[in-house]
């Protein structure tokens, strides 16, 4: 594709919910954007290679040199408290409803239901990390995926993998309670009803 106009009208529309209007209403802004604002996108762009990592633990991306993020490296986290959330955006959505103050895992997406596999979900590495924290004393993992049948049918399978391991070192499987309405993104949601889904779960 030799056109800049359509090549980057197509990259847009890769993106999560980007259709192709929305695509070439982004490509029309940026060419009405002045020069310094397309180098700064691009240089902004450019700058994720070097400077965004994902935490050895937790595996959220994070900007700066250190193998873990900031959540991983609070000595004030709950070490007793794993959520299991679908994404990064999911976690920055628990994080601003200020409730909780566990360790959080993300495993990378949900299950599809055309094809009710997961592969590309970070299983093996999430079970790595509940047996590693077993030894600090995790007393729950919480299983906080979005309120949808992708979601509940993630939450099943993943509540069959650690539940066997829960019954011999000790800890509990739950997942957020229903104040998030049917349907509902996690990273969408606001702070009260994060709360009320935290608090109710079971």
């Amino acid at each position: 594709m030799s056109d800049p106009i359509e090549r980057l009208t197509s990259l847009f529309e890769r993106f999560p919910g980007i259709g192709p209007r929305q695509a070439a209403r982004f490509v029309q802004f940026l060419l009405r954007s002045s020069p310094a604002i397309r180098r700064e996108l691009a240089e902004a762009v450019v700058a994720l290679s070097g400077s965004v990592h994902q935490c050895t633990r937790c595996m959220r991306f994070h900007a700066g040199a250190r193998p873990l993020c900031g959540v991983c490296e609070n000595p004030r986290r709950d070490d007793s408290l794993l959520a299991v959330v679908a994404s990064d955006a999911d976690l920055l959505a628990l994080e601003r409803s200020g409730t909780y103050r566990g360790r959080y895992f993300v495993l990378g997406g949900t299950i599809s239901l055309a094809s009710e596999k997961m592969n590309g979900l970070r299983m093996r590495e999430l079970l790595a990390r509940v047996q590693e924290m077993t030894a600090a004393d995790l007393a729950e993992v919480i299983l906080a995926f979005p309120a949808n049948p992708e979601g509940d049918t993630t939450a099943v399978r993943v509540r069959e993998e650690l539940e066997p391991l829960g019954i011999v070192e000790g800890f509990a499987v739950t997942q957020l309670g229903r104040g998030l309405s049917t349907g509902s993104e996690l990273e969408y949601a606001d702070p009260e009803t994060l709360k009320s889904a935290l608090a109710s779960r079971r």
